[in-house]
């Protein structure tokens, strides 16, 4: 059985964060929930066609999916944090992203 996924609207503010993990640039788009709470990231490096662009690009819609569905954005940092800190593209720009 599955959550019920929220749906967003169709037109709707778009937040861009320009950062580096492990020697890539990569721009990240972090959407909202009406109440403010992050609904949907997208992660895009500056090295298209590369295993780092592909898997960074994986990791936002499985996370957007998630968040869609009602996992806390907190869920998915704490299970993200590897050895204290941030170590992959997701959890970097989750890091940059204000928590609530």
């Amino acid at each position: 059985m599955t959550g019920l996924r929220t749906r967003l609207r169709d037109r709707r503010a778009h937040w861009l964060f320009r950062f580096e993990c492990d020697g890539q640039s990569y721009t990240g788009g972090i959407g909202r929930f009406e109440d403010g709470t992050i609904a949907e990231v997208f992660i895009n490096g500056t090295k298209v066609g590369t295993a780092a662009n592909t898997n960074a690009q994986d990791a936002a819609i499985v996370a957007s999916l998630a968040l869609q569905h009602g996992c806390p954005v907190e869920t998915i940092r704490h299970a993200l944090a590897r050895s204290g800190g941030a170590t992959g593209p997701l959890a970097t720009l989750l890091n940059e992203v204000e928590r609530p």
